[in-house]
């Protein structure tokens, strides 16, 4: 297995431009695909989940072309359905590719199949495939029910009665059932059962969903009305913004190694929820400056202990953990329960890997407390769990004044193939 030794630093400064936002690339990709005319999406995230999006369109029959060497794409939009009838999807471990594909295939009136990796088949999508079965389509379990691979044959899905779907496992089931509901034509209610979970990535289908000429009407975050007679249409142009999950990493650097450290791509214009993890350092007593395109961290003394609720930055709290090495007390995160369905169960993975540099951890259903140890273990071998946000967060504990090791550091290329390489780059002072 190939390991990082990543060496102490305990002084870093600079700045980072972040590379394009997974979500907002893998939603753009695929309304762009939906719409009528020709999209060119500027800034697209280069990563894994993006490369499975791009191959699966391609093998829908969408038309997309790459900008020389840039990483901007044209896109020529299908008007809403796509030409290719019969297909056999394989989507890795893109749960932003795979459950908005899913729901917009339900509609498209042909024979496809969904997979992905192990870990794919072990997320749950049964509330999604329930919905959509519920209001008409046929879609079939593969293997284990309430997992992929999935089978999706014809059929007609009608929104005369409303949809319900469960909102307390993944915001991703409401996105998909956004995105895809305009495809009938007709009006869509769409209704939220519990309690919904990461309400900002919401925030960000509506946004785009608009720009590409849909509106959506809801009143709270339990009830959601789609118009009908509308259809995607090409805004011509669309510019990812960088990744607020990423910059999390940089930012938590500038928090403890000094900084300051300016992440350039996402701003107090950003339409990412990940943004406020800032917020989150500002409460721990980091110096946080913003523009409407970049934010800056710099360390102001020792940091402090928090006890927060999370639910609305659930990829980004995953660096607070870490940050937390480096607080004077305990610091409880909580209403994380998503982190259990994620690339790997990060909770229980967070927790083991929290103890091998030394801290003391208590682990709930949806909460993880964490308390710092006098001296950080030095060397401790992390396991990542091909999950690329613990590699990422866990490359934080250099700044401390440890040095650590990295299992399988490459599983970062599912969002940011050059993630260590930007971190080297930082200024050691």
């Amino acid at each position: 297995m190939e390991q990082l030794h990543l060496s102490p630093r305990p002084r870093l400064s600079g700045v980072i431009k972040l590379p394009g936002s997974k979500s907002i690339s893998n939603r753009t990709l695929l309304l762009a695909a939906l719409s009528g005319g020709s999209t060119l999406v500027r800034d697209l995230l280069d990563s894994d989940d993006i490369r499975h999006m791009l191959a699966a369109l391609k093998l829908l029959g969408v038309k997309i072309e790459q900008q020389g060497d840039s990483r901007d794409f044209r896109v020529h939009g299908c008007g809403g359905a796509f030409p290719v009838k019969n297909a056999d999807l394989f989507l890795g471990n893109a749960g932003t590719a795979f459950r908005p594909l899913t729901a917009a295939l339900a509609l498209m009136n042909g024979h496809y199949q969904l997979s992905g990796v192990p870990r794919m088949h072990e997320r749950p999508i049964g509330d999604l495939v329930d919905a959509l079965n519920a209001a008409g389509a046929r879609i079939q379990y593969l293997a284990q029910p309430g997992f992929p691979p999935l089978a999706v044959e014809p059929a007609q899905v009608r929104c005369a009665e409303p949809i319900r779907v469960k909102g307390d496992v993944s915001s991703q089931f409401l996105t998909a059932l956004l995105m895809a509901l305009p495809l009938t034509g007709e009006q869509a209610v769409i209704e939220v059962a519990g309690e919904l979970i990461s309400k900002p990535y919401i925030e960000i289908t509506l946004n785009l969903m608009a720009r590409f000429g849909v509106a959506v009407q809801h009143e709270g975050w339990q009830r959601f009305v789609i118009a009908g007679g509308q259809h995607y249409i090409s805004p011509g142009e669309v510019y990812v913004e960088g990744d607020a999950s990423s910059a999390s990493y940089f930012l938590a650097a500038g928090a403890l190694a000094g900084g300051p450290i300016r992440v350039e791509g996402v701003g107090s214009s950003s339409i990412q929820g990940d943004v406020r993890f800032a917020e989150a350092l500002e409460q721990m007593g980091a110096s946080i400056k913003r523009g409407d395109n970049w934010i800056e961290a710099q360390a102001a003394g020792k940091l402090k202990a928090i006890d927060l609720d999370c639910n609305h930055i659930p990829d980004a709290a995953m660096t607070l953990a870490v940050a937390a090495l480096a607080a004077d007390g305990t610091t409880t995160l909580r209403n994380i329960a998503s982190w259990r369905v994620k690339e790997t169960d990060r909770l229980s993975a967070m927790a083991a890997e929290l103890r091998k540099v030394g801290a003391v951890v208590e682990e709930g259903p949806d909460y993880i407390r964490v308390t710092p140890p006098a001296e950080l273990t030095p060397d401790a071998e992390i396991d990542t769990y091909d999950d690329h946000r613990m590699a990422m967060c866990f490359s934080l504990v250099s700044l401390l004044g440890a040095p650590v090791i990295i299992n399988d550091p490459k599983c970062v290329a599912k969002t940011f193939p050059d993630y260590f390489e930007a971190l080297a780059a930082l200024q050691t002072r």
